[in-house]
């Protein structure tokens, strides 16, 4: 009897840390089918379709207009308040997105993960695409109304560093799929925790210069812009297109500290809770 061969042998993860990158790439497929499910559930059946792209931030920034520019008379550090509420509404619906489907991957890929073997990591990678996409056509849309307001004479003087913005969008999809998939851990053995989760990020994007600039945060409370990691990438982005940014080289340094220890704590528990996962759904 002639002996067999396996072109594919599946054995349990060892190591504390054990990404499989190459077992990522392999399955690269399953990444675009993903994608490409998530895009036809969510606009499945709707009016406006991708639209929704775009209404989300402009109905955003017109409210916060009203609210924080006209009544509240924030200031936006010179920046005409459509580029700065929509810049900041863009960036933060990226990492809230990321952040969301990172935090409920386990459970809400329960029914595939327990029938069919894949890298586990195909999912958040694949909502990372998947944001991708959203955050693109939003970038474009920013884009023309900076050029209009260039054509206008405002106070904006983008930098030639603002073609490094991509590393702005993988610096806050990393803070997103580094926190959720520690989320993710916890909410998979207790679920109540969601509902916390959701209320959460609702009141941090006002620990974030999202509706308002770093420059109008009271100096008792500034600590907070340091150990929030998603206020330097939003604060270089205006910076780089815009001109106009409180910054100083320590936040970004602490920041992409605190980045880098979220994805390895997240990426430990993610290896960690993969295997047992299962069981406690």
């Amino acid at each position: 009897m002639s002996e067999e061969k396996w072109s594919l042998i599946i054995t349990p993860k060892r190591k504390l840390l054990d990404l499989q990158i190459r077992e990522v790439i392999r399955y690269r497929d399953l990444i675009f089918l993903f994608v490409k499910r998530d895009f036809v559930t969510q606009y499945k059946q709707t009016l406006l379709g991708p639209i929704w792209f775009l209404v989300q931030p402009i109905v955003s920034t017109m409210m916060f207009t009203f609210i924080f520019g006209n009544l509240a008379k924030i200031g936006t550090d010179g920046i005409p308040h459509a580029l700065f509420y929509f810049s900041g509404t863009m960036l933060w619906g990226f990492f809230t997105a990321n952040f969301g489907a990172s935090s409920n991957v386990f459970i809400s890929n329960s029914g595939i993960f327990g029938k069919v073997y894949f890298p586990r990591l195909v999912a958040p990678i694949a909502s990372v695409f998947g944001s991708l996409i959203r955050i693109s056509i939003q970038f474009a849309l920013l884009m023309g109304i900076l050029i209009f307001y260039i054509s206008r004479g405002a106070p904006v003087q983008p930098s030639w560093t603002l073609f490094l913005f991509p590393l702005l969008f993988i610096w806050l999809a990393a803070i997103g799929v580094g926190a959720g998939i520690i989320i993710s851990s916890l909410t998979t053995k207790y679920r109540d925790l969601q509902h916390l989760v959701s209320f959460a990020t609702g009141l941090a994007m006002y620990a974030t210069p999202v509706v308002f600039p770093l420059s109008e945060i009271p100096e008792r409370f500034a600590w907070i812009a340091y150990v929030n990691p998603v206020c330097a990438p939003i604060e270089l982005f205006r910076l780089w297109f815009f001109g106009s940014a409180s910054i100083d080289g320590f936040m970004i340094l602490l920041n992409l500290g605190i980045t880098i220890l979220l994805v390895f704590t997240g990426l430990i528990l993610f290896n960690r809770n993969e295997q047992t996962f299962i069981d406690i759904i």
